[in-house]
């Protein structure tokens, strides 16, 4: 048995407490907070977010919890005493706000980064729809406008001229290892900004869950389309929106008893607003559960305008038998070469028609749900990706000097980048001090 002494220690900082019942991103950190947990780490999970009324028990795991401060040299003493062995950070805004911290007080401490998705990707394509919506002449044309299937090469233009793009891809060259969600996103970063891929670990839902058919209601025993996701994600209320004015109308016309459930974590008031059971268009709010609301739904509908990474309500809809219609974007590196499990179009028009169909036809709604369980099974389960991430782990810890002494732009960039993020931070602590 591992002494508490002899354990390895994980610090990981937080952007926020995680909630997986709230986001995809809270239930991937909870995923991974469990595997280093599986390996006899000792886990301490630290943010300078308010505590928030849905976040994961994590004491009831054995993980410790620190709420920390933002430029405060407190965390200089809360790290030099529990000298981790590795920091993960959760996102590049915590990387830029405590790296400097970590690499004063413990410099040889492994410096993971959970991207979670391209955050830089995400700000470029909503960059891009943001330009074709300005051409709307009014509120419903604006809401309506379809999702901008930018190249890959008009994609890195915007990212090259960002200031996000800049920030987030200095933290990546400053860690020693980045956990992807997505292959494309990793083929961006390699080939367009020139991330060595050794510094990059595919890294997506660590389980695929891949669900028993016999298990699951039936296609007669479902009824009414789902959309699902936290309303604080940019991705999700755009979504909404566009399902609002551009997609329901039309879908409702032709299905009048048909309703649309949508569900997510912080609904604000404008969201609330929105709710019109006569039109069909029901804003349900929070899901304690969000499996067993998927599970009654016929055809889960995810017409994503702009984003990155993995959907997790898309993963949800496999998981749950659904299949689901969603654009190019939001099936993006989450099917490879296999056929997606429903339909994938890109305009209002073709989207409702596809939702009409797969509600409808019930061998195509039975093959789609047949598909979602293949990518499950042969897309994001064809190999084991906790035991990849213990080996990749393994490997670094090993090989950490040279590792590190081959990312020289990493080097260059801690040593220049964090000096100015250093003195803007003990510049403000100072202010603070003084009121």
């Amino acid at each position: 048995m591992t002494s508490m002494n002899d354990m390895k220690k994980l610090l990981i900082m937080g952007y926020v407490w995680p909630e997986p019942k709230s986001s995809a991103a809270g239930s991937r950190m909870l995923e991974l907070i469990e595997l280093f947990l599986s390996q006899d780490w000792q886990v301490v999970f630290a943010s300078a977010a308010a505590l928030s009324e849905h976040r994961a028990d994590l004491p009831s795991l054995g993980v410790q919890e620190k709420s920390i401060a933002l430029n405060d040299s407190s965390f200089n003493e809360f790290i030099g005493e529990l000298k981790p062995d590795a920091v993960l950070f959760d996102r590049f805004f915590t990387e830029e706000q405590f790296g400097w911290r970590v690499e004063q007080v413990c410099p040889n401490a492994l410096r993971l980064l959970d991207t979670e998705d391209l955050h830089s990707l995400r700000n470029a394509r909503h960059q891009l729809l943001k330009q074709s919506q300005k051409l709307a002449e009014n509120e419903t044309a604006r809401q309506s406008v379809d999702p901008v299937l930018a190249s890959v090469d008009e994609i890195y233009a915007k990212m090259a001229s960002d200031d996000m793009a800049q920030r987030e891809i200095a933290a990546i060259f400053r860690c020693d290892l980045s956990l992807m969600i997505s292959h494309f996103e990793i083929e961006l970063l390699s080939n367009y900004f020139a991330v060595p891929k050794q510094l990059l670990h595919y890294s997506p839902f660590l389980h695929a869950q891949v669900p028993e058919q016999q298990s699951l209601p039936s296609f007669s025993e479902r009824q009414h389309f789902i959309s699902i996701g936290n309303f604080r994600h940019e991705p999700n209320w755009d979504a909404v929106l566009y399902l609002k004015h551009a997609i329901w109308p039309l879908i409702r016309a032709q299905l009048p008893h048909a309703e649309l459930h949508i569900y997510g974590a912080y609904p604000p008031p404008k969201a609330v607003q929105l709710h019109n059971p006569k039109q069909g268009f029901c804003v349900k709010g929070w899901a304690d559960d969000a499996l067993a609301v998927m599970q009654q739904a016929r055809v889960c509908l995810a017409p994503i305008l702009f984003g990155a990474g993995i959907k997790g309500k898309l993963m949800d809809a496999m998981r749950s038998g659904t299949p689901s219609v969603t654009t190019n974007i939001g099936a993006e590196s989450m099917h490879g070469d296999f056929l997606w499990g429903g339909l994938i179009e890109n305009n209002a028009q073709d989207i409702a028609a596809a939702a009409i169909k797969l509600y409808c036809d019930q061998a195509l709604w039975q093959t789609s749900q047949q598909q979602g369980t293949i990518i499950l099974k042969k897309y994001f389960g064809a190999i084991d990706h906790s035991q990849s991430l213990i080996d990749r782990m393994s490997t670094l810890q090993a090989n950490f000097v040279a590792e590190r002494r081959q990312n020289f732009i990493g080097a260059m960039l801690r040593h220049h980048s964090l000096k100015s993020t250093q003195y803007m931070s003990q510049w403000i602590e100072a202010k603070n001090r003084d009121r």
